[in-house]
């Protein structure tokens, strides 16, 4: 339920424009306010889709393996979007937290024009408690904070310092927070990395001149060449608008890691991983059979990442969350603890109810009778545990299953 006390008026923009911590901030703000960044079109209404990534209650589940009590909740939940461009992630971030208090903040003046434009017009304004969106640097947001949940998907590593910028971000993290994070990954940029330093050999620029003479480039390219091909067979789609070029062959300032430096990045600013956001992509059983995924699935497990990142050099980014503590995932192994819980039914469905939907990873997914029978059960009777649902013997293992395929969140 939404708080009564007023709002204050959403997006009010500060008199004077702050100064930056970090030096290369002007440049990149200049930078997006040419290309604001992302490209995607506005909409009237909620945005189309959604992401598991952007619904807290959803992270929860999946980082510690259970969501907090309903009744323990008595404040809203405090989200912040550092780095919210054109406010594509601030849209989903409202619309999949109702009742949350938003901040979200960009160093681009352009890009916040968009942003406030496609909160209101898609709503999302509407369905937080609070929204504020703010020309301001994350390196600059003393004072404000502890968030339950930061989103930083594709910032930290246009920072002069990203390391500087983490630990700031890290500094705003609640007991118990998470931070979700997008860098830039090495293997999967190479194509990439030459195409920006042809660009900026042939002195292209930053702005209108350097986009035309980079869709030139993939123009002029003989057919068979590896830049070209890479750019039409994996990005051409993504970079069809213009500002989605520009960020992606453009950019003035960026940094891209391997997961040696990653982990290290992550250790130095003395905050914990927590887990891929993406884990599919890291499980060896995607790449290998038989006796050599038998050898991979006995390493540990930082070695079982660092083997996938050695075989599929397509990986072109990192996705993942971090604490301020260790955490230890609850397993539900045991048949009578499981029973004891509640269930609610993950909120990222496209197509519910039926036995044909696409999953919270955009996966077409298919649900047995018993599993659609238990999430139907559980939203008729949300007070109830599952072991009070009437539902027999296979309850746990079907909920089992369920809470594995991240369709179930479970509350002790």
């Amino acid at each position: 339920m939404k708080c009564s006390k007023p709002k204050p008026p959403s997006g009010v923009r500060r008199p004077v424009k702050p100064t930056p911590s970090d030096a290369a901030t002007p440049v990149v703000s200049d930078f997006y306010d040419r290309f604001p960044y992302p490209g995607d079109p506005l909409q009237d209404g909620p945005p189309p889709g959604y992401n598991w990534r952007w619904c807290h209650d959803s992270v929860l589940a999946a980082v510690h393996g259970a969501v907090p009590k309903r009744s323990d909740r008595s404040m809203p939940v405090r989200i912040l979007d550092a780095g919210c461009g054109t406010g594509v992630s601030t849209d989903y971030l409202c619309h999949l937290n109702p009742g949350a208090q938003v901040l979200a903040v960009d160093i681009s003046a352009g890009a916040l024009d968009v942003a406030r434009e496609r909160l209101q017009r898609s709503g999302g304004a509407d369905q937080v408690d609070d929204l504020r969106q703010e020309q301001r640097s994350l390196l600059d947001l003393q004072g404000e904070g502890p968030f339950d949940y930061i989103n930083s998907v594709g910032v930290l590593h246009h920072l002069r310092d990203p390391l500087a910028g983490l630990k700031a971000l890290g500094s705003l993290l609640a007991d118990g927070g998470l931070l979700h994070l997008f860098l830039y990954a090495n293997g999967g940029r190479w194509e990439i990395h030459r195409t920006q330093r042809v660009l900026t050999r042939l002195g292209a620029g930053t702005g209108a001149e350097g986009l035309r003479l980079g869709r030139d480039l993939f123009q002029s390219l003989p057919e068979s060449n590896r830049l070209r091909l890479n750019y039409e067979q994996r990005w051409r789609i993504d970079t069809a608008a213009d500002s989605n070029f520009a960020d992606m062959y453009l950019h003035p300032q960026e940094t891209s890691y391997d997961l040696s430096s990653l982990f290290s990045l992550i250790d130095i600013a003395g905050l914990q991983f927590a887990g891929f956001s993406n884990p599919a992509v890291w499980n060896p059983s995607r790449l290998l059979q038989g006796e050599l995924l038998d050898r991979a699935l006995a390493l540990p497990e930082r070695d079982r990442w660092l083997l996938v990142e050695d075989l599929d050099p397509d990986i072109s980014h990192f996705e993942f969350f971090v604490s301020r503590t260790p955490i230890r995932p609850h397993q539900w192994d045991d048949d009578a603890e499981l029973l004891k819980t509640r269930g609610r039914r993950q909120p990222c469905l496209w197509g519910w109810p039926s036995a044909n939907l696409l999953g919270p990873d955009l996966e077409p997914i298919s649900l047995s009778a018993a599993e659609i029978g238990l999430l139907e059960a559980i939203e008729n009777q949300p007070d109830h545990a599952l072991g009070e649902l009437g539902l027999g013997d296979e309850t746990a293992a079907v909920a089992r299953e369920l809470v594995a395929r991240k369709l179930l969140l479970l509350e002790p």
